[in-house]
């Protein structure tokens, strides 16, 4: 018809949601917004990770160039990251990296004095503002004190040495892991799950616990009061379709129909500490707005970069 809108709202509900850890449901659109949702947040929301590691002295039994790789890995409180230039843009150093606008300057200097190891953590990274700094683990379910020293970068023993002066700056998941601020980001098609209440009726009681017990996940159980089969989890259910063929195997086609519902989703969130599990939600959407954005204006390059800088650049694949 003409004149009709097909245009259809994507609604968000959360679930649970923690600092690092957030389940929420995706409703009322397809699988291609829900897997570039996936992908921005896995490779394309910034972060502040290190980038750049001089060495003064290192006479730990780690070369440097190890010990600056486990420097990069180490996650960074990365709050203002979006509001950051990215090194290349930053007019205010000219591409160097080194300025305020851009990056963060960390300092460490550890020595060991005892004969008891010292444990180098990122704990002893000295940060240069106070808004980026390693991310805290103390406060997590279930860490006993003796893991509340942050994360390891190298254990020296009496007369060794570790000075180094380092540069973290902003970045993307797509560039390198480090800057990626998910641990994992996954989405499953919400299931829709009917039992054939006449079929299952006709089993047995130990048929139909034997068909129960053949969901390799607890999707099902027998009530034994009632003696009904019930739906307990949908939302545990892999597709595995292993119920479906027992029923088949017990000549009882049609005994459950599951359908994935091709407009919702459920999305698992776990953040690296960087940014919080919300946060990284609200800053993929604000990226994914801006890639829509950068393809409107594609057609003026010149535009396009003056507005959207090293991200029009990755659009166009540059």
């Amino acid at each position: 018809m003409e004149g009709k809108s097909y245009q259809r709202v994507p609604r968000v509900k959360i679930r649970e949601m923690r600092d690092d850890y957030m389940k929420f449901e995706l409703r009322d659109t397809d699988a291609s917004v829900a897997n570039a949702l996936r992908r921005v947040m896995i490779a394309e929301v910034p972060t502040v990770a290190i980038d750049l590691v001089e060495i003064e002295i290192n006479s730990s039994v780690l070369n440097d160039e190890f010990i600056a790789h486990r420097l990069g890995l180490i996650p960074l409180t990365s709050d203002r990251a979006m509001s950051m230039r990215f090194s290349r843009d930053c007019d205010a150093c000219d591409g160097d990296g080194q300025c305020e606008f851009c990056s963060v300057e960390f300092h460490l200097r550890a020595k060991c004095h005892s004969d008891q190891t010292l444990d180098v953590t990122s704990k002893d990274l000295l940060s240069s503002d106070h808004t980026v700094v390693p991310v805290d683990f103390s406060d997590s379910a279930g860490m006993e004190s003796s893991e509340q020293k942050g994360i390891i970068i190298v254990k020296l023993r009496r007369g060794q040495e570790l000075r180094l002066r380092a540069i973290a700056r902003k970045g993307i998941g797509k560039d390198h892991a480090k800057w990626s601020p998910a641990a994992t980001v996954t989405f499953m098609y919400e299931p829709d799950i009917r039992i054939n209440e006449e079929l299952m009726d006709m089993l047995t009681l130990d048929e139909k616990k034997a068909w129960v017990e053949s969901s390799p996940t607890k999707v099902f159980d027998f009530d034994p009061k009632t003696e009904k089969v019930v739906v307990v989890d949908p939302e545990a259910y892999t597709y595995d379709d292993e119920v479906i063929k027992k029923a088949e195997a017990m000549g009882k086609p049609g005994l459950v129909d599951i359908i994935a519902k091709e407009d919702s989703f459920i999305f698992t969130v776990e953040s690296t500490g960087a940014v919080k599990a919300s946060q990284l939600l609200l800053n993929a959407i604000e990226v994914l707005k801006q890639k829509l954005d950068a393809v409107r204006l594609s057609e003026d390059t010149v535009e396009a970069d003056d507005q959207f800088g090293e991200l029009g650049a990755h659009m166009r694949g540059g």
